[in-house]
């Protein structure tokens, strides 16, 4: 076969989520789009089989888990779409709390595909190589960390030689089970804007914008939108350390700029969406971004749903960002205690952070600040520290703060920490469990991984916080009930993640 023509497919399957759920909406797989852009530059041409992207609001109930559901094709609308010619097929094995059902969709797909390769990356099984390979014997060779470098190296050994050990990155059972791992952290690539710019097939992303989709807050065009890669911090509630290392590079402003007006003139979006983990740490980069879109007299809004923080965000940088047309911006201090936010590594300082948060709003801007509870060393105390702070931010005008249950992830150091201590049993109900504790913001069967906190008082106060929350919210800017109102019934807008969520809801109802 001619070298660069192997056929590969690249599969994501449905999500996975709690029936009822207000979470875990359709995005475009981004990380597939750089996989293929990377994967063509050497002649190869993956096809995407995406069974949310080709199956938006199509809800069907998971009968092996029950009080489950997937979001998406089902099986065998997948293993239609998949080229009979593919010799080297790729999951995306991204989420831990989807692996019970996309472990079930790779042993189904190994019924009709059963000489193909089968490849798994992303972070879980980045985090849980070994358990992966073992739980799902239709499962090859996982590929750990960053994907396209280590991805193309494998194909490239398998199709010249038929094999793929000697490949750096890789996790494998050779043929009497024996798992081999590399010992070194995950390869990163190292200069990030010569990975090039993603590929979105044909009527790819015009699905998700047909029916609304949306990482963070919707408008009529959302593009997703990256411009670093990692986090140069260490978090111990975060995998990033796991997947990415913590090498953190940012793009040359110009190269993002480029790919901004590319994608204005060929799909007219109306939105950047940014999907980094960390896309803000220096000021001097977002003020060069900032006044070059100003500069090309770029149109266009920009948000950050994922997070950032507010080192770089001072009241000129915020000023900018109101000036080219940040609509959502959102701050992850995670807590409010102090001794929890350096027992979870958070380097941040807390009274900065607040500083900078009311400056934003001071500024018109939209903004959430993500809380967390529940962590393993955490007291009453440091729980109600955190859950003051919210009910102070919305009362000074922060547009959402959402309270999330602590989830101990595969790949991060309290994951670690649990598990070596035998408090986790890895299982299919502890990846459910991941999935379901902050899927369903009215539920109060929770697993706490907290000894001095009950588990079911968690879960109420979680929710009476959710509630007070967005009632402080309402009763000091009543202007906001009318704004809702009006946005969970258009088609495309949306100020905050609460109304695309609810309006995603009601037409996931209208849809069933």
């Amino acid at each position: 076969m001619k070298q660069g023509k192997l056929p590969i497919t690249l599969i994501r399957a449905p999500i996975v989520s709690k029936i009822g759920n207000m979470n875990n909406e359709a995005t475009p797989a981004i990380g597939f789009a750089y996989l293929s852009g990377y994967l063509r530059k050497f002649d190869y041409e993956p096809v995407l089989v995406d069974a949310i992207g080709e199956g938006i609001n199509q809800v069907w109930p998971l009968k092996k888990y029950p009080g489950f559901q997937a979001q998406g094709l089902n099986f065998k609308e997948i293993i239609n779409r998949i080229p009979k010619n593919s010799k080297v097929i790729g999951f995306s094995l991204m989420f831990s709390s989807e692996w019970p059902l996309t472990r079930d969709l790779l042993n189904e797909v190994r019924k009709y595909f059963p000489d193909a390769l089968f490849v798994g990356g992303g972070e879980h099984v980045t985090g849980l190589a070994e358990y992966s390979l073992k739980d799902c014997q239709a499962l090859d060779v996982c590929v750990r960390g960053e994907g396209e470098q280590t991805f193309t190296e494998l194909i490239k050994a398998y199709e010249s030689t038929g094999n793929y050990e000697e490949v750096s990155g890789i996790a494998y059972l050779d043929k009497d089970q024996v798992f081999h791992q590399d010992q070194s952290p995950p390869p990163r690539i190292r200069k990030v804007d010569e990975i090039g710019w993603p590929f979105w097939p044909d009527g790819y992303l015009e699905k998700f914008w047909a029916s609304g989709k949306s990482y963070g807050v919707a408008t009529e065009k959302d593009m997703p939108f990256m411009v670093s890669r990692g986090c140069p911090y260490q978090c111990t509630f975060c995998s990033s350390p796991d997947m990415w290392t913590t090498r953190y590079t940012l793009r040359d402003v110009n190269d993002v700029i480029e790919e901004a007006k590319f994608y204005i003139q060929r799909f007219g979006i109306t939105s950047l969406q940014f999907y980094d983990l960390t896309a803000i740490t220096k000021k001097s980069w977002i003020v060069e971004f900032c006044r070059k879109l100003l500069k090309e007299e770029i149109k266009v809004n920009w948000s950050l749903p994922s997070g950032t923080r507010s080192e770089a965000l001072d009241s000129e940088s915020l000023g900018l960002l109101r000036q080219t047309g940040c609509n959502y911006l959102v701050y992850a201090p995670e807590s409010a205690s102090l001794r929890t936010l350096k027992n979870i590594k958070k380097k941040i300082k807390l009274d900065q952070l607040t500083k900078s948060v009311l400056e934003a709003k001071r500024q018109n801007l939209t903004v959430r600040i993500n809380l967390i509870i529940g962590f393993p060393e955490e007291t009453w105390i440091d729980i109600f520290k955190t859950i003051l702070y919210g009910l102070k931010m919305s009362f000074y005008g922060v547009d959402e703060a959402p309270l999330y249950i602590f989830s101990p992830y595969p790949g991060t150091e309290i994951f670690k920490t649990l598990n070596r201590e035998n408090k986790i049993i890895l299982n299919d109900s502890y990846f459910l469990e991941l999935n379901s504790l902050n899927s369903s913001y009215f539920s109060t069967k929770i697993v706490s991984h907290n000894p001095r906190v009950n588990p079911i008082l968690l879960g109420m106060i979680r929710t009476l916080f959710m509630m007070a929350n967005y009632l402080v919210g309402y009763l000091f800017f009543p202007k906001r009930i009318f704004r809702t109102l009006k946005n969970i019934f258009s088609p495309h807008e949306a100020v905050t993640v609460l109304e695309h969520r609810l309006r995603d809801l009601i037409q996931r109802k209208k849809a069933a």
